[in-house]
C-alpha cells in the first residue's frame, strides 16, 4: 500500500494501530486524510499530537466508522490492470477520473491555507493554489471529453476517424505533463521546509500522491488504451509524447 505506512515502510497499518497514530501524523502520511477530519471537525494541525482513539472519543465519534472510512482512501501502488479495453477504460474512470475529483478540491484548500497562513515564510508555496484551480478546470474538461465522447467510440470497438480525437487528448497530456512540472517549480519540488505545520506536509504528500496518479493516469491511455485504436505508423511515433517528464 502506498498510503497506509503509516508504521514501517511497505508494511501498511492495521486499524488498531492506525487508531493509536497522532492525527497530525496521519494527515501527513494518508493523503486525503485532511478532507475526513476538516468533516469531522478534528484538529490534525495544532491539536495533531493527539491520537485518533482519544479525538474519535473527545468528539463522540464511531472510531470504528472513521477507521473504515481512511481505509478506503489507502491504495494499492501496483493494482491488477486490465488490457481490454472496455474493462480498461472503466479501471481509469474508477481509479483515475474519479479521484482526480477529489483530490484537487482539497489539494487547493490546503494550498490557499498554507499560502494565507506562510505568506511571509521564504518558502512558501506563492500562486500554488492559482495554478491547481487551473489544473483543475483543464483536467476537468479533458476528462469530460474523455467521458462524453472518445471511451464510447472505444467501448463500441472504435471506427476510422477515432484517431484524430485520439491524437487530441495526446496533445493534451502533453500540457498536464508541462503543468505538472509547473506544479513541482511552485511547491519548491514538494519538500516541505524544516518545522512546516501538518497542513503543509499533508498539502505536498498529497501532492506528490496526485502527481504520480496523473503520470500514472496518462502512462495508461498513451501506452496501453490509445494503441489498440491507432495504426501502426502513429504508435511508433513515441506513445507518451513527453507528458511523463515529470515523473
Amino acid at each position: 500500500m502506498n498510503t497506509a505506512t503509516l508504521d514501517t515502510p511497505g508494511n501498511p497499518a492495521s486499524p488498531n494501530a492506525l487508531a493509536e497514530q497522532a492525527l497530525g501524523r496521519i494527515a501527513v502520511q494518508l493523503p486525503g486524510a485532511t478532507a475526513v477530519f476538516r468533516r469531522l471537525k478534528l484538529d490534525f494541525c495544532c491539536g495533531g499530537q493527539i491520537s485518533l482513539r482519544q479525538a474519535a472519543l473527545d468528539k463522540a465519534l464511531d472510531l470504528a466508522s472513521v477507521l473504515r472510512e481512511l481505509g478506503g482512501l489507502q491504495r494499492e501502488d501496483s493494482p491488477a490492470v486490465p488490457t481490454p479495453a472496455p474493462a480498461l477504460i472503466d479501471h481509469i474512470l474508477e481509479r483515475f477520473h474519479a479521484v482526480h475529483r477529489e483530490q484537487l478540491p482539497e489539494l487547493i484548500r490546503m494550498a490557499r491555507r498554507v499560502e494565507a497562513v506562510h505568506r511571509d515564510h521564504p518558502e512558501a508555496p506563492a500562486g500554488l493554489a492559482a495554478h491547481l484551480e487551473h489544473m483543475e478546470q483543464e483536467l476537468l474538461d479533458h476528462m469530460a471529453k474523455e467521458e462524453n465522447v472518445l471511451f464510447p467510440m472505444l467501448k463500441a470497438g472504435g471506427n476510422p476517424f477515432v484517431p484524430q480525437p485520439i491524437a487530441m487528448m495526446r496533445h493534451e497530456h502533453v500540457s498536464h505533463g508541462a503543468e505538472l512540472a509547473r506544479m513541482l517549480a511552485l511547491a519548491h519540488d514538494m519538500v516541505p521546509p524544516p518545522g512546516a505545520c501538518n497542513t503543509w506536509q499533508a498539502l505536498y504528500a498529497g501532492l506528490q500522491q496526485f502527481h504520480d496518479d496523473l503520470i500514472q493516469h496518462i502512462h495508461l491511455e498513451n501506452n496501453v488504451l490509445f494503441p489498440q485504436f491507432e495504426p501502426a505508423t502513429l504508435q511508433s511515433a513515441g506513445a507518451c509524447e513527453g507528458a511523463c517528464s515529470c515523473a
